[in-house]
């Protein structure tokens, strides 16, 4: 008896979940779509890095990366191009904002330490 209860238990367990990921596939890719499609604009209006990006949007920033860097090929190649130059140009200066972010973090400290 425990067997049988078991086994449909098992097969209900299947069915429901293959139901659900079916039933929500098709919401969740045109979600996705928007979502890398919104992010792909807002970097490109606003020249802004993938971290801004991320926190502005409300999402981490690897979601961000993964969005703008290969699932927006698939969708449009020429925003894409835009995303792509604006990433380069970020990639080329981070160097001197890590700088800048270290520069900060001293002046404060030296700040705080003369208070």
């Amino acid at each position: 008896m425990a067997y049988l209860v078991f086994r449909v238990i098992r097969i209900l367990r299947f069915s429901y979940n293959k139901i659900t990921r079916f039933s929500s596939g098709e919401f969740l890719k045109t979600y996705i779509e928007s979502r890398v499609l919104e992010n792909a604009r807002f970097i490109v209006e606003h020249h802004c890095t993938v971290r801004e990006c991320a926190k502005k949007m409300g999402s981490s920033k690897s979601t961000v990366h993964k969005d703008v860097s290969e699932r927006i090929w698939g969708i449009d190649r020429g925003l894409a191009a835009d995303v792509r130059k604006v990433l380069n140009i970020n990639k080329s200066e981070r160097h001197i904002r890590g700088g800048m972010a270290t520069k900060r973090k001293k002046a404060l400290l030296m700040n705080s330490k003369a208070k």
